[in-house]
């Protein structure tokens, strides 16, 4: 019998991605101990062959079943919940359970380890497991920013009575969070929020009992919630808002007066219960200070956003390992399309914004802990890095998934591939947690109120000093440091003029610092592919260029397309681009 001729349609699921993405453990050892990534790698394996698979299907399989609420009980008891597929909750059980991804970061034991595990630990763990499943990410992320706040902010007692619910692993037991802040009429105003909080006669102190309409109100139905509203006689704008703890259900199991009112038919996200939540009265514990809600609410925005760069820079690894695919196995005109130079043109556009992300992920992670750990240069640094991964990863995002799924053809169009449903999913990073307008305008502040800029410039030429280059790329590098760090710090002290260039801005400032920080990589690791990779980007994406210069394909393209580890082979000093 002869053997059954290869399949036109090329399919990678079932692939491992830790696998498929040698460049990920050439890096993680630059950003986790070498004990500790030793000890996570077995497990980074299993959730990499995971999401190639057994992940893959069931989140394709929620995504096509969306959860439902449900207002009564069939003997008519007026008992809401939310029924979700069983395959959505198979993957909660993978996540908060085995993984232990909420509760990583809060306490020691998961996997074995002794100590909370650092940012770069779950966030690399995290973006595996967002190559397969997006919307149950927001969960994640709000449990994780939740525990983070109250463990910051909440009375003690507070703390101790939620804590071991919300990091436990033990997934029937588990408290998942939210975060209640959006209002139909303020939207990212968050000075215009009306909720009231009046003080509750039943438990005076700080218990108080909240009134008003939440408009977007992700994992609708968590067990805990952070919410935003204004204590009666508090005076208007920010200053009157407070921050306050919400609980599902009360301690005798009654529940908690509030109610979902429909849940949001959304364009991507779909696995997850996203709804509109009417507080009636609902019993709710100030966390914190009254009248600085917003600034301890932005403890756990910046902690979502970050989770959001995370998620925008898995997309993109998805759908760049899903194009490199396809175009290595798919034939067409006599020859394989990766062969093709305008093919590999197109690939190398993907490439170039899913290390951009990747690197400031990285980045980012590594400066939270600093800063965590009490180190004050970190803080500001950290300050500024949050909003540029959330604007520019999650605005690149759009273009990477979208071109990718051009690469599988008319098969990406069709949803029983994982294509279109990434371009939907991605679209959201740019929504959530602050549009892209208000998320570059907090760039500008962060310059303007933080220092960040300085601990911005300090952390790049420290990086450079560390990285091995051409004395012309240095030259390049430095000129170039020089230039966006005076035209952002002039352009934030001008007011509306330094606004309406807010996004070139954070822009420019996103660019240089993935292209100095995937040179450093490179030095490190000593890689001339990623040398290349990181000087293209400083050439194509900050210095000034023709836009009808013709660029012939290089020979060193095709080198540039193949992910095989080249690290330890050195000579990245002789790199040059520019």
């Amino acid at each position: 019998m002869s053997p059954r001729p290869a399949h036109p349609v090329p399919d990678a699921h079932g692939t491992n991605l830790f696998d498929t993405d040698p460049t990920l453990g050439a890096l993680l050892p630059l950003y986790l101990e070498p004990a500790l990534l030793l000890h996570l790698r077995p497990h980074l394996q299993r959730l990499a062959g995971l999401a190639g698979g057994v992940l893959d299907t069931l989140a394709g399989s929620a995504d096509r079943h969306p959860p439902e609420l449900e207002h009564r009980t069939r003997a008519g008891l007026d008992l809401q919940r939310i029924v979700k597929h069983p395959d959505y909750v198979a993957m909660e059980r993978v996540a908060f359970g085995d993984y232990g991804l909420a509760a990583m970061s809060h306490r020691g034991g998961v996997f074995g380890w002794p100590e909370p595990l650092p940012p770069a630990a779950k966030y690399a763990l995290t973006y595996l497991f967002v190559q397969a499943e997006f919307g149950l990410c927001c969960p994640l992320s709000m449990t994780d920013s939740l525990t983070r706040t109250l463990r910051k902010f909440a009375a003690p007692e507070l703390v101790a009575r939620y804590l071991p619910r919300l990091t436990t692993q033990a997934f029937d037991d588990l408290f998942q969070g939210a975060m209640f802040m959006t209002e139909q009429g303020a939207g990212s105003d968050v000075a215009a929020t009306t909720t009231r909080a009046v003080p509750d006669a039943e438990q005076p102190g700080a218990a108080f009992r909240l009134h008003g309409d939440k408009w977007f109100c992700s994992n609708a139905d968590a067990d805990l919630a952070m919410v935003l509203a204004r204590i009666d006689g508090a005076p208007a704008g920010l200053s009157g808002v407070s921050l306050f703890l919400l609980p599902r259900r009360l301690e005798d199991g009654s529940m908690n007066a509030y109610r979902i009112l429909r849940l949001k038919d959304k364009l991507g996200t779909r696995s997850m219960a996203s709804g509109e939540i009417r507080l009636e009265g609902a019993r709710a514990w100030l966390v914190g200070e009254a009248g600085r809600g917003f600034q301890q609410m932005a403890d756990m925005v910046n902690n979502s956003r970050l989770s959001n760069g995370m998620r925008a820079a898995g997309l993109m690894r998805r759908a760049l390992t899903e194009a490199l695919f396809v175009a290595r196995e798919r034939r067409a005109f006599g020859k394989r399309l990766i062969e093709l130079p305008l093919m590999r043109r197109q690939l190398l556009k993907l490439m170039l914004p899913t290390e951009q992300a990747r690197t400031m992920l990285l980045q980012t992670a590594e400066a939270l802990r600093r800063a965590d750990a009490g180190e004050t240069e970190a803080m500001p640094l950290v300050r500024i890095l949050t909003p540029l991964i959330k604007f520019r990863a999650c605005r690149d995002a759009r273009q990477v998934t979208s071109d990718a799924m051009e690469v599988r053809g008319g098969c990406g169009y069709i949803e029983e591939w994982g294509d279109a449903r990434r371009v939907r999913d991605a679209l959201l990073g740019s929504i959530w947690e602050g549009t892209s307008n208000i998320v570059a305008l907090d760039v500008l502040r962060a310059i303007r109120r933080d220092a960040a800029l300085g601990a911005f410039t300090k952390h790049l030429r420290a990086l450079l000093a560390d990285t091995p280059l051409h004395a012309v790329a240095r030259q390049s590098f430095e000129r170039t440091l020089q230039r966006v760090a005076e035209t952002a710090g002039g352009l934030a002290a001008r007011g509306a003029v330094g606004e309406c260039a807010a996004r070139q801005i954070a822009s420019a400032l996103y660019h240089l610092f993935t292209a100095t920080a995937m040179a450093w990589e490179a030095g490190r690791i000593g890689s001339p592919r990623r040398m290349h990779l990181a000087q293209r980007v400083l050439r194509h994406r900050v210095l000034p260029s023709d836009p009808l210069a013709i660029e012939e394909e290089s020979e060193g393209l095709p080198a540039l397309l193949d992910e095989a580890d080249d690290s330890g082979r050195g000579g990245v000093e002789a790199v040059n681009l520019l």
